[in-house]
Formats: structure tokens, C-alpha cells, sequence
């Protein structure tokens, strides 16, 4: 169990049944009435994020999720090939459980595969990826100033907005968590 005077950010917890990754959260004390701590919480087996609000040091059931270090190896019609870096043990997953997490993934990438008592429920990506872009718009000249973007295709199919100087062919990194345009690799 743990306090929810103790939470912080990235801590697995169990509310309702479903398993929370706490994205943020604020304590809140108003002037009449006793305190509370706001939070957002991500479902980590659909990604789907709720907002949900605690009284101050209520006691919440932490979920302990086992990480396990695998290797993305092939696309398979509609399931995705891992393999166990350790044992060499494969295992296939659906898109369903994969989530919007296909986007991210090329061939030979290492990911954490998640369990929760020997329930597989999903997968933990690194922060970033670098992606190569397969199609951009050229830039206007002279349009620099005002910080803007375009739409960029990776090599993945996700389409992300990115500035103006990144062409076809460039490699970019891309934030996993937030499907945002980090930087030129």
C-alpha cells in the first residue's frame, strides 16, 4: 500500500481493478475543507489517461509490474515477434496489445515487455526513437521566424509535425511518450 501523500511521478498503482501509471499529480489544500491530491493517471494496458481526485493520505494498493528486456525481431501479420535477450525465448503479441506503441518500433529495438502477476500487459518503449523521415513538404523560404512546421512521414507511417529545415531522408528523434519532433539525430 501506499500513501497518496507518497505519489509520484511513474509510480504503478491499482485502482478500480486496472493498473494507473501516475503521469502527475498536485496536492491541493483549499482554505475551508481538508486537502486533496489531484491526479492523471495512465491505464497501462489501454494508454487511455484519467483524471482522478484522492483525500489527502488515503491509502492506495501499489502494483508491482515485472520489466523484462526484449528484442523487437518481425512483424508478422497482425502480431509482433519479441525476443528474451537472455533465453532466446520468442513471444508474439497482437496489435491490440501492442497499442499505439506500433508506431515506434523498427526492427531489432530493444523494449521492456510488462507483467503483472504473469499477465502480460503490455510494452515499455525508451524514452525516444530515432526514426528515419520518408516524406516531408518542402519548407518556405523565409517562413523560419515564426517557429513553424510541417508534416513529416517516418519510416513507421506516424506522421509528426517537425520545423521546417528537416527533409526527406533526414533521421529524427521523436519523444515516445508524447509523439513530438525532439531533435535532428
Amino acid at each position: 500500500m501506499v500513501s497518496t501523500n507518497d505519489l509520484r511521478t511513474g509510480l504503478t498503482i491499482e485502482v478500480d481493478g486496472e493498473i494507473y501509471s501516475v503521469v502527475d499529480f498536485q496536492h491541493v489544500k483549499p482554505g475551508k475543507g481538508s486537502a486533496f491530491v489531484r491526479t492523471k493517471l495512465k491505464n497501462i494496458r489501454t494508454g487511455g489517461v484519467i483524471e482522478r481526485t484522492f483525500r489527502a493520505g488515503e491509502k492506495l494498493p501499489r502494483a508491482h509490474l515485472e520489466r523484462k528486456e526484449m528484442q523487437y525481431l518481425y512483424r508478422e501479420g497482425d502480431s509482433f515477434v519479441f525476443m528474451d535477450n537472455e533465453t532466446y525465448d520468442q513471444v508474439s503479441l497482437t496489435v491490440e496489445q501492442m497499442g499505439d506503441s506500433v508506431k515506434y518500433l523498427k526492427e531489432n529495438m530493444n523494449i521492456w515487455l510488462l507483467t503483472h502477476n504473469g499477465a502480460l500487459i503490455g510494452i515499455e518503449l525508451p524514452n525516444s526513437v530515432e526514426l528515419k523521415v520518408v516524406s516531408a513538404e518542402p519548407g518556405v523560404r523565409g517562413d523560419t521566424a515564426t517557429g513553424a512546421t510541417k508534416a513529416a512521414t517516418l519510416e513507421t507511417g506516424l506522421v509528426i509535425q517537425v520545423p521546417l529545415f528537416v527533409e526527406e531522408g533526414d533521421v529524427v528523434r521523436v519523444d515516445t511518450r508524447t509523439g513530438e519532433y525532439l531533435e535532428r539525430a
